[in-house]
């Protein structure tokens, strides 16, 4: 499958959306990231004729919550379990250097498109006039359309030079409580009922509370490269 590639991106990993967090399943989403890279570098070195850039996904829970604190590419790692994956998963694609490939973490905002991800589980409620902000609303989400991050992706594998970390995320985050009022006012629907953060971690456990995370995360190294952002 790699025979004359030029670049490779690597987006395989269980999903963290996707059911309760479990030992187990919490163990699927470590594996499924660190694991996978180490098996599909180990295959890349052994080729005669390697990639020049390995574009492989990360995401923004890198850097833990860190409230209003603006966060670009220099900021400094989080603490908790998702922190914990993001960096052990960029770990593993960094071994990819030393055979000459180039690799660009894509530390990966929340999605936002038609069809699935995050908007589609988030419709519902809100259709039904039941949407309202998680928590306090104050928190901090940053987001990408799912156009600028496929544009995200095939730039950065067609840029000569690049060879570090980026954030794939809109220019602009919002708050929760701004995205609720967006979304209600586009559905043309109220959003009135906030979903108090004690019920959320009670309803999704642990992943509960990375709904309340507050990332304020910019992409600076792809404005800095004058990405053009269509959202």
């Amino acid at each position: 499958a790699f025979d004359g590639a030029n670049a490779v991106i690597h987006l395989a990993g269980e999903s963290v959306g996707e059911g309760r967090w479990t030992r187990r399943k919490k163990e699927r989403i470590l594996e499924s990231r660190v694991q996978g890279t180490r098996h599909l570098v180990d295959r890349l070195e052994t080729l005669e004729q390697k990639p020049e850039v390995l574009v492989s996904a990360s995401a923004v829970g890198y850097y833990g919550s860190q409230g209003d604190h603006i966060l670009d590419e220099t900021a400094e790692a989080g603490k908790d379990y998702l922190a914990d994956v993001c960096q052990q998963w960029e770990a593993e694609a960094a071994r990819a250097r030393q055979f000459g490939i180039r690799v660009i973490p894509v530390r990966i905002g929340i999605v936002m498109g038609l069809g699935g991800g995050a908007l589609k589980k988030m419709l519902t409620p809100f259709k039904l006039g039941l949407g309202g902000r998680l928590g306090n609303g104050k928190q901090w989400m940053p987001w990408i359309h799912l156009t600028d991050l496929v544009n995200v992706l095939c730039f950065t594998a067609q840029h000569p030079t690049l060879d570090r970390p980026i954030n794939a995320t809109a220019p602009h985050p919002v708050t929760n409580r701004d995205f609720t009022r967006s979304l209600g006012k586009a559905l043309h629907r109220p959003a009135f009922f906030p979903v108090p953060g004690p019920m959320l971690r009670l309803a999704l456990g642990e992943f509960g509370s990375v709904l309340l995370y507050s990332q304020r995360v910019i992409p600076k190294a792809l404005t800095d490269l004058a990405f053009s952002f269509h959202f």
